[in-house]
C-alpha cells in the first residue's frame, strides 16, 4: 500500500488519508509535541511551509505523547496552542502513537526509513521528520535534534519540488 493511501484522522477527527489531505504535494510529516524543549522546531516548521508551500510542498504534524507526556492536550487544545503560539497553518492529525504496539500504520510503514547514518526503526523523539515525495516514496528521515531548516532537510524538499 501506498504510504499516501494509509488511513489516518485530522486533528478534528475527520477520517483522510495523506493523499486526500495534502493532494501530490510533497510532505515533511513531524510528531510534534507541546511541552517539548524541542517545541520551539514549530517556528522552522512554519518557516519551511511558507517558503515552499507555494511549490507544492507541505509540513503534516503528528501530536504524540509517548515520549514522557509532552502531548497532553485535547484536540482543542492542541490546534489553540499551534495556532496562537506559532501560526501553525498546515494540517495537524490526531493524536498518535508512533511507537510500540499501537503504533499507527503510518508510523509502522515510515520507521522501516532509515536516517542519514543508516538507523531505522523506532522514533527517538518528538520532532522525527520524513519527507515523502509527491508519489508516496519516503526519500529522508530526520532525527528530532535536526531543525528545520538544516541544510540537509532544506536540499533534501528542494530535491522533491
Amino acid at each position: 500500500m501506498n504510504i499516501r493511501d494509509i488511513p489516518l484522522r485530522t486533528l478534528s477527527g475527520d477520517a483522510a488519508t495523506l493523499g486526500e489531505l495534502v493532494g501530490d504535494k510533497a510532505v515533511l510529516l513531524v510528531n510534534v509535541a507541546s511541552k517539548c524543549g524541542l517545541t520551539p522546531q514549530y517556528t522552522g516548521l512554519v518557516e519551511l511551509q511558507k517558503s515552499f508551500g507555494p511549490r507544492g510542498f507541505t509540513v503534516v504534524g503528528v501530536p504524540c505523547n509517548q515520549f514522557m507526556g509532552q502531548e497532553p492536550g485535547t484536540a482543542e487544545e492542541i490546534q489553540e496552542f499551534c495556532s496562537t503560539t506559532y501560526g501553525v497553518d498546515f494540517p495537524l492529525l490526531e493524536k498518535t502513537d508512533v511507537n510500540g504496539e499501537d503504533r499507527h500504520p503510518l508510523y509502522g510503514a515510515l520507521v522501516e526509513t532509515p536516517d542519514a547514518e543508516g538507523a531505522a526503526d523506532d522514533i527517538q523523539w518528538n520532532f522525527e521528520k520524513f519527507l515523502i515525495a509527491r508519489d508516496g516514496a519516503v526519500v529522508g528521515r530526520f532525527r528530532p535534534r535536526t531543525a528545520p531548516d538544516d541544510a540537509a532537510v532544506v536540499a533534501a524538499i528542494e530535491s522533491v519540488l
